[in-house]
């Protein structure tokens, strides 16, 4: 059997094994052990798992993930989030889809705390569900609202998706982080403006809320002055060159349980489940990047990435056509694989051809993340619409898919945007290390 043979049965036993649920890291574990030592000999498997585990999880770089990931868990643990939220409901809950709107702005600040689409759809889920569904929102649009609001957690910075593209591909993630800001607010505005549009045609999709105060306005948004300072210290501290990714996690962090032991709102038994938490997600991120490591040489030795490059020039679709083609094999992959199974799967593949075509790594990373977040809200799998079922079990399930429709087109457009206009996601950086 040649190499491309067993390469590719290996890419076929890999996607049964995670269309069976069996977990990412432990399929491409065995598939990219089983395949170097099929490839290279017994000795070549053993010294590759011995060496890439060391290497990977004494990187310094990736101590960026546990200390987001603890800013985000103990965030929602002080009430943070819900202040934000509060703030947004304050300033536009008057208006027709107010409530709506106001989730989309909470979801977009607490992605820039935690950094996970998921937890962002789970606590903007708990804190916004049940104001929607006391002013007779429509479900479709409440839930549909959570779910794709909270895909803004994988392009806002920081973003766990961007961390472990810039690992797969050694990239800096920092300019990846400033890269995801504009876009992110991008999406953001066209979401709102999609519950705009939604409401403008049926009134009754998002009824007004109440009418507040100035006074309530002003105490609402004073609540939200610790979130937005933690914000902007982090990412604005990376844009100025204060701090690097690794010390603006560290800041964040400590700003957020500062926060919490001077308000009282973090005693210690929540401080242990936010850190517990923040131990299980690095793990099984760590684990998925080390087994990454193991199928990429794999992937490498039986020649899958210059077969498909090959395959993408006999096309001759040009530079554009050949992106719009692999965002499109993406975006497919998306509707059946987890995000972060389908990047350690395919940026080997696609990574080469990537830069081959001369196309900025740094833009192509931003149309990846966005393209995987239209996976979590696309069937069958569309996990954050499972995350909306589990804190609104009483609304079915084709009713949210129905509700997150009309975002999931909005992301089209927005993608199509950063296509046509590749300096809206370079500018930041570009101004950074210039």
């Amino acid at each position: 059997m040649t190499a491309g043979a067993i390469g590719g049965v290996g890419i076929a036993v890999l996607l049964i094994l995670l269309i069976l649920r069996i977990p990412v890291a432990f399929a491409m574990f065995l598939v990219g052990f089983i395949g170097i030592w099929s490839l290279n000999g017994w000795n070549a498997a053993m010294g590759l798992l011995a060496s890439e585990s060391f290497t990977l999880a004494s990187s310094s770089e990736l101590v960026i993930v546990p200390l987001f990931i603890l800013m985000g868990n103990v965030a929602t643990h002080t009430g943070m989030s819900r202040q934000l939220y509060d703030a947004a409901y304050a300033v536009i809950g008057h208006i027709r889809g107010g409530l709506a709107s106001a989730t989309v702005i909470g979801c977009g600040g607490f992605a820039a705390l935690s950094g996970s689409s998921v937890a962002s759809a789970l606590t903007m889920g708990k804190v916004s569900l049940g104001e929607m569904d006391r002013y007779k929102y429509d479900p479709r649009l409440s839930t549909g609202v959570v779910a794709a609001g909270g895909t803004l957690g994988i392009l806002i910075p920081p973003s766990t998706g961007f961390v472990i593209y810039a690992i797969l591909t050694e990239q800096s993630i920092g300019r990846l982080f400033l890269a995801g800001v504009l876009p992110g607010l991008l999406l953001l505005s066209a979401f709102i403006a999609t519950i705009t549009f939604l409401c403008w045609i049926k009134p009754e999709f998002g009824p007004a809320g109440p009418a507040t105060s100035f006074a309530e306005k002003r105490r609402a948004m004073v609540g939200a002055l610790p979130i937005l300072t933690v914000i902007l210290l982090t990412i604005g501290g990376i844009y100025g060159g204060l701090f690097s990714p690794v010390e603006a996690a560290g800041v964040g962090a400590g700003l957020v349980i500062l926060y919490g032991l001077v308000t009282r709102s973090l005693d210690l038994r929540a401080f242990w489940n936010a850190a517990r938490d923040s131990i299980v997600t690095t793990a099984t991120v760590m684990l998925i990047l080390i087994a990454a490591h193991m199928i990429n040489p794999f992937l490498a030795l039986s020649h899958i990435p210059t077969l498909v490059g090959e395959g993408l020039a006999a096309l001759d679709a040009g530079v554009i056509g050949t992106l719009v083609v692999i965002l499109f094999v993406y975006l497919v992959l998306g509707c059946f694989l987890e995000g972060f199974a389908m990047l350690v799967l395919t940026l080997p593949i696609f990574f080469p051809v990537i830069m081959d075509l001369g196309i900025d790594p740094i833009w192509f990373g931003v149309l990846v993340v966005l393209t995987l977040e239209m996976g979590l809200i696309s069937p069958p799998v569309g996990i954050n619409v499972f995350i909306v079922k589990s804190v609104a079990p009483k609304v079915p399930l084709g009713q949210i898919f129905r509700g997150v429709l009309p975002f999931w087109g909005a992301m089209v457009v927005t993608l199509a945007i950063l296509i046509a206009f590749p300096q809206i996601s370079l500018i930041l950086p570009n101004t950074m290390f210039n």
